[in-house]
């Protein structure tokens, strides 16, 4: 089935086929042609995440093009980028956690949004990413304690819907507040999910979106994840003072700032699937998108993965088969002190490893143990962005030999699972998928192949 390609080498190119149709320039500068902007309107440039660069690229090529006077703009993402227009500066922030870098580029946003006149429009690009790259505490939250949440939030694996509607409670940009700043100007969102579901709101925390959370939302959802007795002094005091009503609630729906905003997403993660069973089609492979998708623990999908495929094989079903969206790791509660903080076990912005190579690795597991059955299955998990955690990978292949190979370099595999180490243990099996930035972000992938 595979006589043109290795089965690595055929995943690889999937891979690159789902990454290609959600490049962010041609998608940004297409939906820009279809904006109805006044010719002698002023725009500006807004774009955070990690998309940030090329989405601003293929924004002002569409502007330039129109001959739309570009008064200035920001752009800020997690390396250093060259400006798309002189009008326009570019600043790095920091991800996954704040830092002084994106507490610095909040406030250059925040001059910049004060910069915008009433009959000015604003184009603001949104990719994953944004939550961190462009996080500052609202007033009377603590900068240091507001990266604590973020690791406190990852720490207990929740999903990005949750995290973000936590998030954004707290942050300066988040939950449409940005939409407020650059009222009354036309503002025009262009998005680039990274979310299940695709919601606007979700996607970055929602800078011009309306939030839909309360307080008391927030609050139930920190006790169901036994983490608002953990909440930072400054967090709890300003989520407490919301809930009884002595301090504003976040912007909802009816506020009239977004009666001046329009949204559109431009790239989903349905896109990227369908473009790598498209190729594996024109391959001549039998491709098809898995019933369901990622979602939940790393491990629990990497082992429903991997069966679903033995079984596959055991009925005779040749091909390709691609899922999509994106997992968690939640670090073991053994692993923590009655404080909530990290004991025996790294915290997840520690731990040697990510999502896509901690499902690869259960998949391993799961492969190895169905033996003879599992002869001739090959699957990549990776991000979309080209990077997998706080490591140099974007994911990892797994076959059915992965784990004994793994047992053969001296790495305990069942440890690194435990423990969250998957990056050393692929490694030293040499199956990593190392990748550069894809300039791109719409969650993860994973690309089985029955032989």
């Amino acid at each position: 089935m595979t006589s043109l390609l290795h089965s690595r080498q055929l995943l690889a190119a999937l891979y690159e086929a789902a990454v290609s149709a959600v490049s962010p320039a041609p998608l940004a500068s297409a939906a820009l042609a279809n904006l109805d902007i006044p010719d002698d309107q002023r725009v500006w440039v807004l774009a955070f995440g990690k998309a940030a660069p090329a989405m601003a690229n293929g924004a002002v090529s569409a502007l330039r093009h129109s001959l739309h006077t570009i008064a200035g703009g920001v752009v800020v993402a997690p390396d250093a980028a060259s400006p798309p227009f002189s009008t326009v500066r570019t600043v790095s922030g920091d991800h996954p956690v704040p830092g002084q870098r994106s507490f610095a580029a909040a406030k250059l946003v925040g001059d910049t949004a004060s910069a915008v006149r009433g009959d000015d429009a604003a184009v603001v690009l949104i990719s994953g990413g944004t939550t961190s790259l462009v996080a500052a505490p609202v007033r009377g939250v603590h900068e240091l304690e507001l990266a604590q949440l973020f690791v406190q939030l990852m720490d207990a694996g929740l999903d990005i819907g949750v995290m973000n509607a936590v998030r954004k409670r707290f942050l300066r940009w988040g939950a449409g507040r940005l939409a407020v700043a650059l009222a009354p100007a036309r503002v025009h969102v262009l998005l680039l999910s990274d979310v299940p579901g695709d919601a606007p709101a979700d996607i970055g925390s929602g800078p011009c979106m309306p939030d839909e959370w309360s307080a008391r939302d927030v609050a139930s959802r920190l006790g169901d994840a036994r983490l608002l007795d953990h909440l930072a002094p400054s967090l709890r005091e300003h989520l407490y003072l919301a809930m009884r009503g002595m301090t504003g609630e976040t912007p909802k729906a009816g506020h009239p700032a977004f009666a001046h905003v329009t949204t559109r997403v431009i790239g989903t993660n349905d896109v990227a699937l369908d473009a790598a069973v498209g190729t594996a089609r024109a391959l001549g492979l039998r491709a098809e998108r898995g019933a369901c998708a990622l979602t939940g623990e790393a491990a629990r999908c990497g082992n429903e993965i991997a069966t679903a495929l033995v079984q596959r094989a055991a009925r005779g079903e040749r091909g390709c088969v691609v899922w999509g969206g994106e997992t968690t790791v939640r670090m073991r509660a053994s692993s923590r002190d009655d404080r909530g903080a990290a004991n025996s076990a790294p915290s997840i912005t520690q731990a040697a490893g990510g999502r896509c190579q901690e499902l690869a690795l259960a998949a391993a597991r799961t492969l190895a143990a169905a033996g003879e059955n599992a002869s001739g299955i090959t699957l990549l998990a990776a991000g979309t962005d080209g990077r997998d955690g706080p490591t140099d990978a974007a994911g990892a292949f797994a076959d059915t030999t992965l784990w004994r190979r793994i047992l053969e370099s001296g790495v305990d595999p069942d440890a690194a699972l435990r423990f969250h180490r998957s990056h050393a243990a692929l490694s030293a099996a040499g199956a990593l998928f190392r990748h550069e930035a894809t300039g791109t972000n719409v969650m993860d992938l994973v690309i089985g192949v029955v032989e």
